[in-house]
């Protein structure tokens, strides 16, 4: 008799992915779907989606799903979940909804406290508008504004959101993860999980940051993409738990 091994979240819509060959975005979709399926959260659950590639993750989250402005994702789930408390409330964001306009945003919504988890989607770039530079660029990377490579003399340094946010008071749970092999897909999973639960238990702010790919806008096939957020990114943005709260630890449940 056969058995089922592996299906598609009910967290899911039905719609294909509309993303570019090789993209993550499709991935971490799923391990987030995979995560509401398992916690039980999907007759609750409440989406926010971002300005950006991820613009219409609506269409393929099988939940309540608001499309916010740019940036202001934390904010309008900041107020579904003032209104409806009982709901689980997240929100999806890349480094130009979250890092660049939506910065102010996402940092008051952690020193509130505000019980939302946030998925933040780091590829190194404005994938949408055409491969800008943001504020997640490495140093040396080329973008179409940065054709020699990022400078830190003209452009700065690349902005390290988990670093950030975890020396936030209100942020309960922060962690960086990557999905560029099985191994890292499985513990991101794991600690999207421990995120959301974070959340039921009323705990406050937790966000974990995916690093991405982006081969479209980088140049490179979706294998050599994945090479290269390994090679390069990993140094920048290491991965881990920043921030985790004591119960959990405590308890031996661990994510990265």
């Amino acid at each position: 008799m056969a058995r089922t091994i592996f299906k598609r979240p009910q967290a899911l819509t039905d719609k294909p992915f509309s993303y570019c060959p090789g993209c993550t975005h499709g991935i971490i979709h799923r391990l987030v779907a995979q995560a509401i399926d398992e916690l039980g959260l999907r007759e609750k659950t409440v989406g926010v989606c971002p300005v950006g590639c991820a613009v219409f993750a609506y269409d393929f989250f099988n939940v309540d799903m608001i499309q916010a402005a740019h940036g202001r994702a934390p904010a309008v789930a900041t107020g579904v979940k003032r209104v409806l408390p009982d709901r689980f409330v997240f929100t999806y964001q890349g480094d130009g909804d979250l890092a660049a306009i939506g910065t102010a945003e996402i940092v008051h919504a952690a020193s509130r406290g505000e019980r939302i988890s946030t998925i933040f989607v780091n590829n190194a770039v404005f994938g949408m508008t055409g491969g800008q530079m943001a504020p997640t660029t490495i140093l040396g990377q080329k973008t179409t504004t940065t054709p020699f490579g990022r400078n830190k003399e003209t452009a700065g340094y690349p902005l390290r959101m988990a670093e950030l946010l975890s020396t936030v008071e209100g942020a309960v749970y922060v962690a960086r993860v990557s999905v560029h092999n099985p191994g890292n897909v499985l513990r991101a999973k794991r600690a999207i999980k421990t995120a959301f639960e974070v959340q039921q238990r009323g705990l406050g702010f937790s966000l974990v940051e995916v690093l991405s790919t982006c081969p479209t806008n980088w140049g490179l096939s979706p294998v050599e993409a994945l090479a290269w957020l390994e090679k390069n990114m990993l140094p920048v943005y290491p991965l881990g738990e920043f921030k985790k709260p004591a119960e959990f630890s405590e308890g031996g449940e661990t994510a990265c």
